[in-house]
């Protein structure tokens, strides 16, 4: 496969522009083209790397092969339908959709025109997640904090994420990441959330059993003064304390009747670039990515479990 894949990206506010700015440095891929709402805000990033700014989400379909959406929650599965009308294969951001209707039926729509669709859970990329995986035996309790800033004003649109619960926002890379190491159905959900800034909960936390035994603890807010973003593992006889933000951690474990504690050897780099690397390959290989629709909708599930348990049953 000597042809670069034909790229483009769909959104291109605060996090589409890096999506354009790693397929145009890619070397195995070529950034044909982006598309906004926002015609300027197109032409902006267009002269910035080089390619065209399209006139319509139909213009664009045409000239690629491969897209990342990057648009608001709610406009995903309707932008997801006409790429696949055009046989454009897709990254979607996280969540996938606004609704599992909506996932299910773009994974249903995916697997019938063999296309891709990968997820943007970009923690799963995250070094700190490679290392954790090679250490992994069975985890018995999980504690996951996620703490940012609330999104600054946009003119004419809601801050950034805030169409949806600080669950779908942010806590559900942490569900996605749960999903993937404990590898067990879940059992019971505990949750309650607060709405301070946004008309859906702004900080939120769930405790989840699931049916092996294993316990996680999760908390995400938007309206913390700092920027947080850790895992801890605990298992029968190691401990792990994971930066995502950092990409540092410890690992603990017991050894001659007490605790050796080291820094973990976590080669840093980019997640972003290895999600787009990683999206590239799958398309070029036709291979089943790293987080696939059907993944993405199961942390929409768990995620949509634990909104519905803040409204009917906070715990």
């Amino acid at each position: 496969m000597t042809e670069k894949l034909k790229t483009g990206v769909v959104g291109v506010g605060s996090l589409g522009q890096w999506h354009a700015r790693v397929y145009a440095e890619m070397a195995d891929a070529e950034l044909v083209g982006v598309f906004d709402p926002d015609p300027a805000r197109a032409q902006e990033i267009a002269e910035r790397y080089g390619t065209r700014a399209f006139g319509s989400l139909g213009e664009l379909t045409g000239a690629v092969e491969a897209v990342s959406v990057a648009a608001p929650t709610d406009r995903h599965s309707e932008i997801f339908l006409q790429l696949a009308e055009h046989g454009c294969h897709a990254l979607v951001e996280k969540p996938i959709a606004a609704s599992l209707e909506q996932a299910r039926l773009m994974v249903d729509v995916a697997e019938k025109q063999g296309l891709i669709l990968q997820v943007g859970h970009i923690e799963r990329f995250n070094p700190v997640i490679g290392f954790l995986e090679q250490q992994l035996t069975a985890p018995r309790f999980i504690e996951a904090v996620r703490l940012a800033p609330y999104p600054p004003e946009r003119a004419g649109a809601l801050p950034r994420g805030t169409e949806v619960s600080v669950v779908l926002d942010l806590m559900i890379h942490d569900i996605d990441i749960i999903l993937h190491l404990v590898r067990s159905p879940l059992a019971d959900v505990h949750a309650m959330g607060v709405a301070v800034l946004a008309a859906t909960e702004d900080i939120a936390n769930a405790r989840l059993r699931f049916e092996n035994g294993c316990v996680a603890n999760v908390t995400a807010s938007r309206i913390s003064r700092e920027r947080m973003r850790k895992l801890r593992v605990f298992q029968e006889d190691t401990y792990l304390s994971l930066d995502y933000m950092n990409q540092t951690g410890l690992l603990s474990r017991k050894a001659d009747g007490h605790i050796e504690t080291v820094p973990v050897p976590i080669e840093k780099g980019d997640a972003l670039e290895r999600q787009l690397a990683s999206f590239v390959a799958s398309v070029r290989l036709r291979q089943t990515p790293v987080v696939c629709g059907r993944q993405a909708s199961d942390a929409l599930s768990v995620a949509m479990r634990i909104c519905d348990t803040m409204a009917n049953r906070p715990s």
